[in-house]
């Protein structure tokens, strides 16, 4: 499996909230660099969401419809 970063998180919370709504897709994630982030220094080191290279096209396509979503835009 050759991973891909697809997002960066200066929030553990959320890092932890977008890796939960992939897998529900059924996307395996790994979250790397989230015990910086989770102690609050996540400008250090922010939480770096990764895919597999082969997942990459769907999961950022569910992220962006989340952001969408959320600040009333279309993606």
């Amino acid at each position: 499996m050759a991973l891909v970063e697809i997002e960066t998180f200066p929030d553990h919370g959320v890092a932890q909230m977008a890796r939960g709504m992939l897998v529900s897709h059924g996307i395996d994630v790994v979250l790397f660099d989230g015990g910086v982030a989770s102690i609050g220094l996540g400008g250090l080191a922010p939480v770096r969401l990764m895919v597999d290279e082969a997942d990459r096209r769907i999961a950022e396509r569910l992220l962006a419809d989340v952001a969408a979503q959320i600040t009333g835009t279309t993606s």
